[in-house]
């Protein structure tokens, strides 16, 4: 069943016969004629047509159409809700950005997106456990130490260093915490930079982040592998599955077996772990938290990790396919006059989230990003988000969230109530302004489905505007007025058309919220 694009061919439209007939051992226009009189036999059904070879073309009557007003509004935020997913548990990893300076330009988008991700997955059904992996035991911790260190003697960045306001704005909260570290051996102000600044820094992080509508279940500190030993557990799992060698002191994982470009070191000749061992560990954690699927979302320069990845899952025995999903997201730029945006006031040579937030900010920034599909490259014009306009998508659709929102306050001036909904009459909403808002309204739980299953949240974005544009042009025609004109008494077809306005006002708010973005009553 689907929605045809052009609707003279009705409501819905079927080609089951075509892909049944021959298989059942009946042409398919006979096939099409049985169905479409057994169809036209159900109640809610004006009538069945047939098409070409086989097409059945479904048309409602308008009380079966307009019962889904009262549907929405009845299940309220429920609407959209599947078991799609259900029974599904899923561990969802994203932004996790290194935390040696301020979440940057493409962690903000997988903050979006990923968020939004979260919610979908939720609302078809899934067990979903978001979580941000923190690198805190890698070489980039200690140039950021060392960068803090420098900064506070006064001394320019070391050359594979860190930059910019925010190295001494942490380095200065650091001494200002531990004034001891101006008089410590440099090995160890160094360790107190590394300990009090990494923590202060993913403070900062978690903060603005949060201030992003941004919350993860959990934390995970790529220290504690090291700490619980979970390395050396990944390596002897490994091992058991006959899958790891050593080769010139050091020992090796054979991920060629299953596609990889090349084999993996999981340990140096020097004894020390290498960041793809600690990827193991973090995947075999994951899938001992009981996670059947584990999926990351990486940034556009981490292609060549899908690879890698997927072979290190099957050396655990697992099926890739099923066990783990890798997301690339690509380039974000930040656009104003027309060129980029590309130096930050904190971060020097980045453009942050708080940066973004600044320009566009919250509800703009993150329906901005979330709108897109994320294996495509954007830029985000900050004009054009910030205007008070029908071309900006996120006020075109949450003007209908506040205009919706006004129809029921100025209803209930005018003693205008939806009435009982057994006293709901669905057979008055018969106009073509009409139909097509209640169709647009009912593609709503399939696109949610959709879109959690494809992982692609920028569906949700665009049926929104495609509702917004269908109430505007229900709205504007006279013969749809929701409230009576002048001394009119109040009908039911007021009553009909408000239970039309405040089910549009649900899906907005329902689908809004999926993006996490508001759907303000008033603008």
């Amino acid at each position: 069943m689907e929605r045809p694009r052009n609707p003279e061919h009705g409501d819905y439209a079927s080609t089951i016969a075509l892909q049944v007939g021959k298989k059942a051992g009946v042409a398919p226009r006979e096939l099409a004629t049985a169905l479409a009189e057994e169809l036209g036999r159900r109640p809610g059904i004006k009538s069945v047509e047939i098409a070409g070879p086989g097409f059945l073309n479904i048309r409602l009557d308008a009380a079966a159409a307009g019962a889904l007003a009262r549907d929405i509004v009845l299940a309220g935020s429920a609407y959209g809700r599947t078991d799609r997913l259900a029974g599904e548990r899923i561990n969802l990893e994203f932004v996790s950005a290194n935390p040696t300076g301020p979440v940057h330009i493409g962690g903000v988008r997988w903050a979006a997106v990923g968020d939004a991700l979260s919610r979908l997955l939720r609302t078809a059904g899934a067990e979903v456990g978001t979580e941000y992996y923190f690198n805190d035991a890698g070489s980039q911790i200690d140039r950021f130490a060392r960068s803090l260190l420098a900064s506070a003697k006064g001394e320019p960045a070391p050359e594979d260093g860190y930059g910019g306001a925010y190295i001494a704005e942490i380095a200065a909260e650091v001494v200002k915490r531990s004034p001891e570290v101006l008089v410590q051996p440099d090995e160890q102000a160094q360790e107190t930079f590394r300990r009090v600044g990494v923590d202060l820094m993913f403070a900062e992080i978690r903060k603005s982040l949060a201030d992003f509508g941004v919350h993860f279940d959990t934390y995970f500190n790529e220290k504690d592998l090291h700490d619980r030993g979970e390395l050396q557990e990944a390596l002897d799992r490994l091992r058991e599955q006959g899958h790891v060698y050593e080769s010139d002191g050091a020992t090796w994982l054979r991920t060629t077996d299953f596609g990889d470009d090349k084999d993996r070191v999981l340990r140096k000749s020097d004894g020390d772990w290498t960041y793809f061992a600690a990827d193991c560990a973090y995947y075999l954690d994951k899938r001992k938290r009981g996670f059947e699927r584990v999926v990351i979302m990486l940034g556009a320069d981490h292609h060549g990790y899908i690879g890698r990845m997927k072979a290190m899952a099957a050396c655990f025995g697992d099926d890739p396919a099923k066990s783990l999903e890798i997301l690339i997201g690509q380039l974000v730029n930040l656009v104003r006059d027309g060129e980029p945006v590309r130096m930050s006031k904190r971060a020097g040579t980045v453009v942050t989230l708080e940066d973004f937030v600044d320009a566009l900010g919250v509800d703009a920034t993150r329906y901005a990003l979330a709108r897109y599909s994320s294996d495509s490259p954007i830029d985000i014009d900050i004009d054009l988000w910030t205007s008070a306009s029908r071309e900006n998508p996120v006020y075109y659709v949450q003007y209908v969230a506040a205009r919706t929102a006004s129809v029921s306050r100025n209803a209930a001036e005018v003693a205008l109530t939806r009435g009982a909904p057994d006293e709901f009459r669905p057979e008055l909403l018969s106009n073509e302004k009409e139909n097509e808002l209640l169709k647009t309204l009912g593609e709503y739980p399939e696109t949610v489905a959709f879109a959690a299953q494809h992982r692609e949240p920028h569906h949700v974005a665009r049926l929104l505007e495609k509702i917004a544009g269908a109430y505007h042009r229900f709205y504007d025609e006279p013969a749809c007025r929701v409230l009576p004109k002048g001394d009119e008494p109040v009908g039911d077809g007021n009553r009909a058309r408000l239970w039309l306005n405040d089910a549009t006002r649900t899906v907005i708010a329902n689908g809004l919220g999926l993006l996490g973005v508001s759907a303000p009553e008033r603008m």
